[in-house]
């Protein structure tokens, strides 16, 4: 292969396939063809996010195979690794299906060749292995006579002939083939510099670097070490190891401590060992718990939002308001909190003055099971990026960092509470894994990605996942397990929950005992009429005056709530509780406290008479206050026109009772209210039909691009005739069919002129108000605005259309 997009090109379907499923990001935008794909490939970010997926040892052998000399092939990366050649075989094949190493010198279907690493890996590992660069390349920056002196004092005499810089490089990097003259030659204060600098970074900073300095006048150790050529003067502070001295003073290895398996994740102390049965109910135990506090605290805060602070997020207060209410620590509430956020069913109502409400999916989160509503809550918290244990400390300017703001924003949070979870699926049932364990297991397992920020939100990822119920005791639990693996966990789940029960035990003492989780409706509206004094196995509810008061605030009359309660009780309805309910409904709502926005004030009481009686006034929404004064839902402004429109001529008064002299042409508009910043993450796995119809179009656009875009498209023309119709909901259906059985059709599709035309489109996916699918037709991946599309129809494809 000559070079890196021809070794792609070269390569078949499922192994492109394999490369875009593990380097997703590659995919956004589909590229046009193998060569942009290349390109792409090789860009920082791109690199940067592969390296990252690597785990310690296969990131060692690609490190290995920038600085060791071709041809470079497994057996000598495993002699170099101390590893077995199958190890270096596994991670070899997992460079190759990143792209991060192809094989050049081979052409197609040839075995031999050397490994090379892909365009961008050097620059993404300025210093491989903890190594500088080799001595030609460190002094390739010296002036002339600077390399000739060097030389001059390292072989005691004056290079013969005529010295040009690449022969005064050669005959260097002779003289320091062996260095260990020289190192000893330098003295031990100079020794102990080299050794910091050995197993890297390579790199030092220095005083006065390029200052030429000879063997016989150099006074310091660094001067030493640059007057004998163990180190090299990149800038004025900066001063270099070179490769060959470094490997000399590492006994020729390229890592100090590596190992080719992962650290272990350590056994459970000695004890009662825990059944399978117990992880699990001890797990969904707490996921029952999990969506019971949820809930409790989304209705409270149906009836009593918490306002958002100015800043964004939540106060401190209301935290704390919240974790009393649940009777959980403040870190669990905060938890609670951002989970419901993630999941979709916590929102804050407008910009400003706005306030944090359940948002109308929790309604439909409430009409499913509770296996269904926790997945809800898990799937939220694993893909959201948001810390949940970041609530109640303070940033890097020592500001308070509150729930709910942006600042509990971690770009790093999903991918660690994935690879947390990925660890504890892999370890053996019946152990344990300790936070050292687990640390050290992902510092091998994502060395890029390692740091006390991972660190900590691992620490998080153990303790809210137990909270959550995908833990128990430490221990993935089965459906926890389904969750990750991206299949369906209810199925799990459910069986475990206790079933909700819909009667109560009502009590003189005006409490009321639960035996067990309650259906949803007689849950909701105990939680309206009464306050929960204790959970446990049976919770107990209290009434209070002003319990009962808040349920006649939401629109419940007295009767309602008698009903209600002797519907689902056990026992008849003791006194004390029809008392307390009848006397507390016979002073509700003897004071009316309400809102407006406008009025209008006459002396006259029969004018407002003669507004009232006309039809025209029912778009005004007057009520009358006073004999002389009409209450309106309308702005001033809005009055006012309305008014005027009837024939009337009113004026603006102030609140002081004076007029506002105001300009016909004066113009005025509300605020549109601000929508809210939705975050979008990428996705870290790629549908798997997405990435085949990506390779088709790969394969079609480089087709075209060597052979013409015409004779590539050829046999995909669209049929003759007018671009198909059909009704819109059919059109859906149709579409999502082709989507399951994976075929061809044919569409009409509007453009933006309202042009139609006929496209052959393989179907993707459907969803969001858009088609994505291979557009046959354009030998590329597009997407459909639904609406654009005029209708579908059927294509038989002939025998061996491609």
């Amino acid at each position: 292969m000559d070079s890196y997009a021809d070794w792609l090109r070269a390569r078949g379907d499922e192994e492109l396939r394999a490369l875009l499923s593990a380097r997703p990001e590659l995919l956004a935008p589909v590229p046009a063809d193998l060569t942009a794909l290349a390109a792409r490939a090789a860009t920082p970010a791109a690199v940067s996010r592969a390296l990252d997926r690597l785990d310690r040892f296969t990131l060692a052998v690609l490190e290995a195979v920038l600085v060791l000399p071709p041809p470079v092939l497994p057996e000598t990366l495993a002699a170099a690794l101390d590893a077995t050649a199958e190890q270096a075989r596994d991670a070899v094949d997992l460079l190759l299906r990143f792209g991060l190493v192809w094989i050049s010198g081979a052409g197609p279907g040839e075995g031999e060749g050397t490994l090379t690493a892909a365009p961008g890996v050097r620059q993404g590992l300025p210093h491989p292995a903890g190594l500088g660069p080799p001595v030609q390349e460190v002094f390739a920056g010296y002036p002339v006579e600077r390399l000739t002196a060097l030389v001059t004092d390292l072989q005691g005499e004056a290079p013969r002939g005529f010295a040009d810089a690449a022969r005064l490089l050669r005959r260097l990097a002779e003289l320091l083939a062996d260095p260990a003259p020289l190192v000893e030659d330098a003295g031990p204060e100079a020794r102990a510099a080299l050794d910091a600098l050995a197993w890297g970074p390579p790199v030092g900073r220095v005083a006065d670097a390029r200052r030429p300095v000879r063997i016989d006048t150099a006074a310091t150790p660094i001067e030493r070490l640059l007057a004998r050529g163990l180190l090299a003067a990149e800038d004025d502070r900066t001063v270099t190891l070179p490769r060959e001295v470094a490997l000399h003073l590492r006994g020729g290895r390229l890592f100090q401590d590596l190992s080719a398996e992962p650290p272990p994740l350590g056994a459970r102390p000695s004890g009662t060992p825990r059944g399978e049965d117990m992880v699990v109910r001890a797990a969904a135990g707490e996921a029952f718990n999990a969506v019971r506090l949820t809930e409790e605290l989304l209705e409270r805060w149906g009836l009593e939002p918490p306002p958002v602070l100015r800043s964004g997020g939540l106060a401190v207060r209301d935290l704390r308001n919240a974790a009393t209410l649940l009777d959980v620590p403040e870190w669990k509430a905060a938890l609670l909190v951002e989970v419901a956020y993630a999941a979709g069913l916590l929102t804050r109502s407008g910009d400003l003055d706005g306030e944090w409400l359940p948002t109308p999916a929790y309604d439909l989160w409430l009409m499913r099971d509770t296996a269904g509503r926790w997945t809800e809550l898990a799937r939220g918290w694993l893909k959201s990026d948001r810390a949940a244990g970041l609530a109640g400390e303070r940033d890097d300017r020592d500001r308070l960092i509150n729930a709910l703001s942006e600042a509990m924003v971690r770009g790093s949070a999903p991918a660690t509470r994935r690879a947390v979870l990925e660890v504890l699926a892999g370890a053996e049932r019946g152990a344990a894994v300790d936070a050292d364990a687990l640390r050290a297991r992902l510092a091998w397992l994502r060395p890029r990605r390692g740091g006390p920020v991972r660190d900590r939100l691992a620490g998080w990822t153990l303790r809210e996942a137990a909270v959550l119920g995908l833990t128990g005791f430490g221990e993935l639990a089965p459906f926890a397990r389904d969750l990750l693996a991206g299949d369906d966990p209810e199925p799990g789940l459910e069986k475990y929950l206790p079933e909700p029960v819909d009667r109560i035990l009502i009590q003189a003492d005006l409490t009321a005992v639960a035996p067990g989780p309650l259906v949803t409706e007689l849950s909701r509206e105990l939680a309206l009429a009464a306050d929960v004094e204790s959970t446990g196995g049976a919770t107990v509810y209290r009434f209070t005056p002003e319990s009962v008061r808040r349920a006649l605030d939401a629109g419940r009359t007295a009767a309602d709530v008698t009903g209600l309660l002797a519907r689902h009780s056990a026992t008849p309805l003791p006194q004390p509780l029809t008392y307390l309910i009848e006397d507390v409904a016979r002073r509700h709502g003897h004071l009316r406290v309400g809102s407006l926005a406008s009025y209008v004030r006459t002396d006259s009481a029969g004018t407002l008479d003669e507004i009232l009686a006309d039809r025209r006034s029912d778009a005004l929404r007057l009520h009358r206050l006073a004999p002389t004064v009409l209450a309106s839902g309308l702005h001033r402004a809005e009055l006012l026109d309305g008014l005027r429109a009837m024939g009337l001529a009113p004026v603006a008064e102030s609140p002081g009772g004076g007029v506002i002299v105001t300009r016909p042409d004066a113009q005025r508009a509300e605020p549109p209210p601000t929508a809210e910043i939705v975050r979008l993450r990428p996705d870290e796995t790629a549908d798997a039909s997405m990435i085949s119809a990506a390779v088709r179009a790969l394969r079609a656009g480089d087709e075209a691009s060597r052979h013409g875009a015409e004779q590539a498209r050829l046999r995909a023309d669209a049929p003759s005739g007018e671009p198909p119709r059909s009704p819109a909901m059919a059109t859906i259906e149709r579409l999502r069919g082709a989507v399951d059985r994976g075929g061809r059709v044919w569409i009409g599709y509007l453009d933006q002129q309202g042009q139609a035309s006929s496209r052959i489109v393989e179907p993707v996916r459907v969803e969001g108000g858009f088609l994505t699918g291979y557009d046959a037709t354009r030998a590329a991946v597009h997407r459909f605005a639904l609406h654009r599309i005029t209708g579908v129809a059927e294509l038989d494809e002939e025998p061996g259309a491609s």
